[in-house]
């Protein structure tokens, strides 16, 4: 099994899906430092929105296996720089969040996540009601 390393704005669902992928039912908590939980990195996302940290991302690149670019369906704010995954070694799989909110916006999302990273695939998921997690643990090799 591989280790997993996830990056996305703050705010965007990443620790929420982190407890969905682990299968802990404990609160999401806002990600100060690199957090390693088991096969998973969960990164702070203010190491994707301030490109002083992008060599702390880069660095930790080097330990895992995949990325996934974690995009909120909701939040109307592009912050992944287009072309971002293009100077990372692994393939990315995007990731759209908060599929079961009513202010998603699945096509707006997905359009940011094909400017980031145009390589790999991207899997709806929705942490609350489990969309997409099988199809993710199955790209990941977890299932």
């Amino acid at each position: 099994m591989g280790k997993v390393m996830l990056i996305g704005a703050v705010g965007a669902g990443k620790s929420t899906l982190v407890n969905r992928l682990l299968d802990r039912k404990e609160e999401s908590k806002k990600t100060q430092t690199l957090n390693y939980h088991d096969w998973i990195v969960d990164t702070p996302g203010e190491y994707l929105e301030n490109p002083l940290y992008y060599k702390a991302l880069m660095a930790t690149v080097l330990e895992v296996t995949h990325i996934l670019v974690v995009q909120d369906s909701t939040r109307k704010k592009a912050t992944i720089p287009p072309g971002f995954t293009n100077g990372i070694p692994k393939t990315p799989i995007g990731v759209v969040t908060k599929a079961d909110h009513p202010e998603a916006d699945i096509n707006w999302a997905q359009t940011q996540l094909r400017k980031a990273m145009p390589k790999g695939p991207v899997v709806i998921t929705s942490s609350f009601n489990g969309k997409g997690i099988d199809e993710l643990l199955n790209l990941l090799g977890i299932r």
